[in-house]
């Protein structure tokens, strides 16, 4: 089998033949690009990345990218690539997904492959509205927000996806604006560098439906007053001059200027995405000022398959049976004559 030592792949050797076919300006091209271009700096074979994907707008992805890959159904995708990866353990496997498909109809599906940290990556684009069937509320439409099944304004709170996936013991966990292309490739790099199931979420912009979604977050005029692109092991610190960071205040974050009131840089928290205890992790993914992106939680832990083998090898070194033969005479034994 060859090896991208001796191969080296570019974004091209990754695009299909067949005809992109998403509403102009929609943030799923940046997405597949951004795909396209990570996928060379994996050091994995072609040949061995698979795509699974479930229904709506972000699951046409399989048919763009010139790797093996299947369109699944509703919310199933996670299930379909589980068996994927535990039948041939070596594939790059990825979960392409919406908020509608994993939120709601796969919720279940969702939170049990991240429970069960198989060795797979999930990238959920989630917009905030049900697309492809042209813009009800789906599960993380906003209170009040009004849309063809909710005219006068939806009423069912949402989900926070990073706060279901930490909820659930997800171990990998970043989020990532959809109109960032060379964080969002660098992500996309370290997630399958990453043992254990990986979610990214990327704040996808749906400009004919739920246009503007995050934009107070990821307009470019204003997305360094208001993200905190968060790197392990360096202070949280963001703003355009560079001058606002958090703290810690008693339970609860605190965005401090750094210059003011004797605040230096050293007061600064410093990103731990590997701590073991998920609190503070839990508090940067509800935090709306600054909004925090980048890898939030980068957890090493024991996967799905690394325990069902450790106890398939336990109970063959122990069974007194070693193969069939001995288990049909293991009892009593009766011979029809």
């Amino acid at each position: 089998m060859e090896t991208t030592a001796e191969k080296k792949y570019t974004y091209k050797d990754f695009e299909s033949d067949q005809e992109v076919r998403w509403c102009p300006g929609c943030d799923d091209y940046v997405i597949l690009r951004s795909m396209q271009k990570a996928l060379p700096e994996m050091g994995v074979n072609k040949e061995d990345v698979v795509f699974i994907s479930g229904i709506g707008c972000s699951s046409r992805f399989p048919y763009y990218m010139d790797t093996f890959g299947m369109h699944g159904i509703h919310g199933r995708a996670p299930a379909i690539a589980t068996g994927v990866k535990l039948a041939k353990n070596d594939l790059s496997v990825w979960v392409i997904t919406g908020d509608g498909d994993s939120m709601a109809i796969g919720g279940n599906h969702f939170i049990h492959v991240l429970r069960r940290n198989i060795d797979l990556n999930i990238v959920l684009f989630n917009n905030e509205i049900y697309g492809l069937t042209k813009g009800q509320f789906s599960p993380t439409s906003l209170v009040g927000q009004k849309t063809k099944s909710s005219p006068y304004g939806n009423t069912q709170p949402p989900f926070s996806p990073g706060e279901l996936a930490l909820g659930a013991h997800a171990r990998f966990f970043a989020r990532i604006g959809g109109n960032t292309p060379k964080e969002m490739t660098e992500i996309f790099v370290q997630s399958e560098k990453f043992s254990g199931t990986s979610l990214i979420e990327v704040l996808q912009n749906c400009p004919i439906f739920n246009d503007g979604a995050f934009s107070e977050f990821t307009d470019r005029k204003v997305r360094e007053d208001r993200q905190l692109f968060v790197k392990h092991g360096e202070p949280m610190i963001f703003g355009k001059e560079r001058d606002k960071g958090l703290v810690l205040n008693g339970l609860k974050l605190e965005v401090v200027t750094i210059g003011e009131n004797g605040v230096t840089e050293e007061d600064i928290l410093v990103h731990d995405a590997g701590e073991a205890d998920p609190t503070l992790h839990q508090m940067l993914v509800r935090s709306t000022y600054p909004l925090v992106t980048g890898i939030i939680r980068k957890f090493e832990d024991v996967t799905f398959e690394e325990r069902e083998n450790k106890q398939r090898e336990e109970v063959k070194l122990n069974s007194k049976f070693k193969k069939t033969k001995d288990l049909f005479f293991a009892g009593d034994v009766y011979e029809v004559t």
